[in-house]
């Protein structure tokens, strides 16, 4: 696309002042030419009209066989960062090992322009490339710089890498948990499909910038959309994201504002083996808040066979993967750092209407793998060609401004009923601690401190899982309440749903424990 001076360009004649009326009718402001989400929507709606396209692969050998290792040897050199001097700074990561397919990077300012990869601005680590044959390449995709924990240093602070992936982090966090832009089909016996942002275009800037706009094209086999993302750094990074989708056909599952994590081992699985970390996860729990002003926590699990689970609301106010364990004597691992890794939460903006947050978790042999993903179903999705729009938050958070006003789940952990004596009974142990409000903390420690009476636990169990015991004691070491749970599992091929929260007579007074056993 030309650059756009300020006004449209028209022939004047000095001869005539009809002429000079003619020109004024032909000027326009800049800003109605400049580019915006609406050209990526009007791209979007044409690709989903015509058949999709493949991408082609053209990666070198060299290149497409590295190990993860080698790969991440290749860096892009500091000094040759775009924008560089301004509070952004650009770079891109190299297409290899898994990244092997290109994306197109333009910057807006004054106009359109491509940024094309130039081969000499990467260290390649003693890697063997052609220079030439890398020019036309292109980028697997880019990383954004910012001065968010120094104002001397520009960490990195967003990265967008593979298929319609990204993440991004806050103040003093570590990565962990990704986002992407759309899910499709996941966990479907068709198989899942994923779709891949194609092309962005990035605003360039302004000397004193706090946020960066940049638009984003996804493209699949049977979706294209449109995506415009307001980033903005701090202690807690926010993404402010736009989206209009079309289908070229029926999915079996559109998965909305998906996010993406890890979960290996914790309080409530314990490693097999001699691993000598007592937690590896970078989410310990999902979080949600439904439309009916419900909070509920359901720690995650590494399951033994594929799990899939739901929770139906309307409208829902949020969801995220959350990392409540905050201490590094959760974890005992200097280079991981799990304590620092970000919660990240959804919250929508307008009405989504009638669906459900649905949570997978995946079978992981290590913790390489990330096997958690939640994301919003929409019971109605749209029709063929038919725009669906939706707007939404993103919050990279560690110090977990988005809690439960009431008590909250700190700790679920499990183990067997009888300590001493094996039963097949089935011990779990959860710990509530005072929400986000002062009086709700107050209100725990209080009633615990002074021996009142404890708060009563309503417990529920499906059909397959027998409460054999139930009981709740104030716990002295952090002056909330811990409830006992004794159960069987009926079947132990099947898995158990369990759910509690604790009242005040009928007033609750913590958030909704909600809780899958998996099969033994």
């Amino acid at each position: 696309m030309p650059a756009v001076s300020r006004y449209s360009r028209c022939t004047l004649s000095l001869l005539s002042l009809s002429y000079v009326a003619l020109a004024c009718l032909c000027m326009r402001p800049a800003e109605t030419l400049a580019f915006g989400f609406g050209d990526v929507a009007a791209k979007a709606k044409a690709l989903a009209a015509s058949a999709f396209k493949a991408p082609s692969l053209d990666l070198p050998k060299e290149l497409r066989d590295l190990e993860y290792e080698r790969y991440r040897t290749i860096r892009y050199r500091p000094e040759a960062r775009q924008w560089r001097g301004l509070p952004f700074e650009l770079a891109f990561f190299h297409r290899g090992w898994h990244f092997d397919l290109p994306v197109k990077i333009n910057e807006v300012a004054n106009g359109v322009r491509e940024l094309k990869l130039d081969p000499q601005a990467f260290d390649y680590g003693g890697i063997k490339v052609d220079a030439e044959q890398l020019r036309k390449l292109g980028a697997a995709g880019f990383q954004v710089l910012f001065p968010i924990n120094s104002a001397k240093v520009k960490d990195e602070v967003l990265a967008v890498l593979g298929a319609s992936y990204f993440r991004a982090l806050g103040k003093e966090q570590r990565y962990g948990a990704s986002a992407r832009g759309l899910a499709l089909d996941v966990a479907a016996q068709t198989g899942e499909e994923f779709p891949r942002f194609v092309e962005f275009w990035l605003e360039r800037p302004a000397a004193g910038a706090r946020e960066l706009t940049f638009y984003a094209l996804l493209d699949s086999k049977s979706a294209a959309g449109a995506y415009r993302f307001v980033f903005t750094p701090g202690v807690s990074t926010t993404m402010d994201v736009k989206a209009q989708l079309y289908l070229r056909n029926g999915v079996a599952k559109l998965g909305v504002a998906p996010l993406t994590s890890m979960f290996f081992s914790g309080e409530n699985q314990r490693q097999s083996g001699d691993d000598y970390r007592p937690e590896v996860h970078d989410s310990d729990g999902l979080s949600v808040h439904a439309g009916n002003d419900e909070w509920i926590w359901r720690p995650l699990v590494n399951p033994k066979r594929l799990l899939v689970t739901s929770f139906s609301t309307t409208d829902p106010r949020g969801f995220g993967l959350m990392q409540r364990d905050r201490s590094f004597g959760d974890y005992q691992d200097l280079e991981q750092r799990f304590e620092l890794r970000p919660s990240v939460w959804v919250q929508p903006k307008g009405k989504w209407g009638a669906g459900r947050i649905e949570l997978v978790q995946i079978p992981a042999p290590d913790e390489t793998n990330d096997n958690i993903v939640a994301y919003w179903v929409p019971d109605k999705a749209p029709a063929s060609g038919k725009p669906f729009d939706l707007e939404y938050r993103l919050l990279w958070e560690k110090e977990r401004e988005t809690r439960p006003p009431l008590g909250e789940v700190r700790q679920t952990r499990r183990g067997r009923g009888f300590p001493r004596t094996a039963d097949n009974s089935i011990g779990l142990v959860i710990d509530f601690d005072g929400g986000s409000k002062p009086e709700s903390k107050t209100e725990f420690g209080a009633r615990s401190e002074a021996g009142e009476k404890p708060p009563t636990a309503q417990v529920w169990s499906d059909p397959n899982g027998q409460v054999l015991e139930q009981a709740v004691l104030p716990n002295d070491a952090t002056g909330g309440w811990r409830l006992h749970l004794r159960l069987k599992q009926v079947d132990e091929a099947k898995p158990v749903e369990l759910r509690a929260t604790l009242r005040d007579g009928a007033r609750p007074v913590s958030e909704t424990w909600s809780y899958i056993l998996p099969p033994l």
